[in-house]
């Protein structure tokens, strides 16, 4: 058996099909139900947590157009997908919409300069690559779709003779479309000489606000650590009038557009001290496309500044958890991922595991993030009336944030801060 990975992630740009006829609401919705439930499998402690949902689905779609038979319904189901042709496409629109977000903010930076706009556009990079065992039996069309829909390039690798060598050119590939902040994506050893595929998405985000927060309204305030521990952090604070908020039963929603008003950081901070458990129990798909476009108001923020880099995460045990169990193999001589090469009874395709890394920096210039997925694959044998005064928010307790991409609602990141020291 051979088996394969799958590795996501997030720096990197991909030029994407675009096909008139297909939106990308499939693969927002898909998108976003995955994120749902990965965070209720990932988020049982009180630590930190940042994962980048479409970076993984993007790597696990490409997968999924090689699954056949029981793999495929199985996958469908876990991935939220429909079992049709138009899966691809969707993605492709997608990644075209997002990719346009950097082309657009560079051409209101250039007319902006002149009334002090935006300094610098939204940088966002999607990259996709098959890293493939050379001379294995791969079908074209596989190799065909995953190119035209994803800009997937296809780069034999040795994996038989050195997989050490291979894994060190993966992780540097990683790292140089990231631009260094996804390192080491792939452990040590992880890669042996059964690997034929690792299949991998990156992602790279640099968003600077629509507008900054001043630097010298930055001040040391309480924040409860875990809900329960008072902590001096660094707090950014700024009143605008543009940003969205909703009350909701429990919680408060706050988001701050991004330059360019196509993506947005979104905070979703519980009532309670303690609230974050309860929020993310009741947390769903709907509920986040919900805030892509809040009302807007006058928001007076007080908001963390926050640095997390998660060390590599896997996600095979996890995915198996959710329903994808022959994928992985389970039981043993059950993968069927026949639409990527001919599968024999001695000689099959498998994912043996995913493997994901998220960096994610928020300041009071803007946003950087970034992350990695990898899918290693094994061969097996009204009327004017005086202004309200400003709402005031104050983010002082673990909450949860997203940056989402607000025309299709799709979360590009979903976390939590639990602590932002």
């Amino acid at each position: 058996m051979k088996r394969f990975l799958i590795l996501h992630v997030f720096g990197a740009l991909l030029v994407a099909m675009a096909h008139g006829a297909t939106n990308f609401e499939l693969a927002a919705k898909a998108t976003n139900e995955l994120a749902v439930d990965l965070h209720r499998q990932l988020a049982t402690g009180d630590e930190n947590l940042c994962i980048s949902p479409y970076s993984i689905e993007s790597a696990l779609v490409m997968t999924f157009a090689g699954a056949d038979g029981e793999t495929r319904t199985e996958m469908a189901r876990v991935l939220h997908l429909t079992n049709d042709s138009t899966v691809p496409a969707s993605f492709a629109v997608l990644q075209h919409s997002l990719e346009q977000m950097s082309t657009k903010t560079a051409e209101l930076v250039k007319q902006s300069k002149k009334f002090g706009g935006p300094s610098e556009p939204i940088t966002l990079n999607i990259a996709n690559r098959l890293f493939a065992q050379k001379g294995y039996a791969f079908r074209e069309a596989f190799l065909s779709l995953v190119k035209q829909n994803f800009g997937g390039a296809f780069e034999p690798l040795d994996f038989i003779a050195n997989p050490a060598a291979a894994t060190q050119h993966i992780n540097k590939w990683v790292a140089d479309q990231t631009h260094d902040r996804i390192r080491d994506l792939i452990p040590g050893g992880a890669l042996d000489k059964t690997t034929r595929l690792v299949l991998t998405n990156a992602l790279y985000l640099k968003a600077p606000w629509a507008n900054d927060f001043s630097e010298n309204a930055t001040q040391s305030e309480t924040f409860l650590v875990h809900g329960n521990a008072p902590a001096d952090v660094p707090m950014m604070r700024k009143t605008d009038k543009r940003f969205g908020y909703a009350k909701r039963k429990g919680f408060t929603a706050v988001s701050l557009p991004y330059a360019g008003d196509n993506l947005q950081f979104l905070v979703l901070l519980p009532d309670d001290v303690n609230g974050l458990h309860a929020l993310e129990s009741k947390l769903t798909a709907d509920m986040l496309a919900g805030c892509a476009n809040l009302e807007k108001r006058d928001v007076d923020l007080h908001l963390p500044k926050f640095k997390l880099q998660s060390p590599t995460i896997t996600l095979a045990e996890k995915f198996e958890a959710l329903g994808m169990k022959t994928a992985f193999d389970q039981p043993k001589g059950s993968a069927n991922f026949d639409k990527i090469a001919p599968r024999t009874p001695t000689d099959y395709l498998y994912i043996s595991q995913i493997f994901h890394k998220t960096f994610i920096a928020v300041d009071e210039k803007g946003t950087e993030a970034a992350a990695a997925t990898a899918v290693a694959m094994l061969a097996g044998t009204a009327l004017r009336s005086p202004p309200p005064p400003p709402i005031e928010v104050k983010v002082d307790r673990p909450f949860l944030y997203a940056i989402q991409h607000i025309p299709s609602g799709v979360c590009l990141f979903l976390g939590r801060v639990t602590d932002p020291r």
